[in-house]
């Protein structure tokens, strides 16, 4: 049946990297998390220096950053993945339902899969015969190959994904805060951004991991937009500052 069909992979290889990106939410969430730390509460806390206040007054406003945006990112990415498993729990639902009631048809778009992958027709219709004859199988079977859903994962935790991203926003968010416990205002800025530049550069290569592209390239891109977000923020917090000071 069509009327809740995702788009099918063209092949096997295709459809385990789909699995791969699947499971692979709680490692995505700890990077896009630590990134997302990083770049919001350096643009924070270059903001608030641009407005010229004083370093401990930049440190409440950059703890207050990092607990604020934790909990909302840890909640955003919760939500995320609870919804993606509601949804693939309801897609299996209707398939098994569809398997009780219109097994012939079921029989024929798996013939037809298996067609598509190489096998004769008679030998594809023996084997899609075998396979919805065992009925849990079967879901298994329309599940990966119909609908691109591994039922074994459905698409991670929501807790394990909250967790890291949080975790990891907190950690990313601290890195801009570390110099401010030692030294002053614009001296500790210069550090933060110098301190944020690396740990950017290595989590656009980190993020390499899951997309395959070049490292450097992926460094370079995070640099880029971390430093500039900080930048507008900055003269933002500046021109604010001179206003209203």
């Amino acid at each position: 049946m069509n009327r809740h069909r995702h788009p099918q992979p063209s092949s096997w290889a295709a459809l385990q990297a789909s699995h791969r990106s699947i499971s692979g939410n709680t490692i995505r969430a700890a990077v896009l998390g630590a990134n997302d730390g990083l770049v919001s509460n350096l643009s924070l806390v270059a903001g608030v220096a641009g407005a010229a206040l004083a370093a401990q007054t930049i440190l409440i406003t950059g703890f207050a950053g990092l607990a604020a945006g934790s909990c909302a990112m840890a909640m955003g990415e919760w939500i995320s993945v609870q919804t993606s498993r509601e949804l693939y729990e309801r897609e299996l639902r209707v398939e098994t339902e569809e398997l009780a009631r219109f097994p012939t048809e079921e029989t024929d778009e798996l013939t037809s899969l298996y067609e598509s992958r190489g096998l004769e027709r008679t030998d594809a219709r023996r084997l899609a015969e075998s396979v919805i004859a065992n009925r849990p199988l079967a879901l298994q079977v329309m599940a990966r190959e119909e609908l691109g859903i591994d039922p074994t994962q459905l698409g991670g935790s929501p807790w394990k994904a909250a967790a890291s991203s949080f975790a990891m926003f907190c950690l990313g968010a601290a890195v801009p805060l570390i110099p401010f416990f030692f030294a002053s205002r614009r001296p500790a800025l210069i550090a933060a951004l110098l301190l944020s530049a690396f740990v950017l550069l290595a989590l656009g290569a980190a993020v390499t991991t899951l997309t395959g592209r070049s490292p450097l390239r992926s460094g370079i891109r995070q640099l880029l937009f971390g430093l500039g977000a900080a930048a507008i923020t900055y003269a933002i917090g500046h021109a604010v500052g001179a206003v209203i000071g």
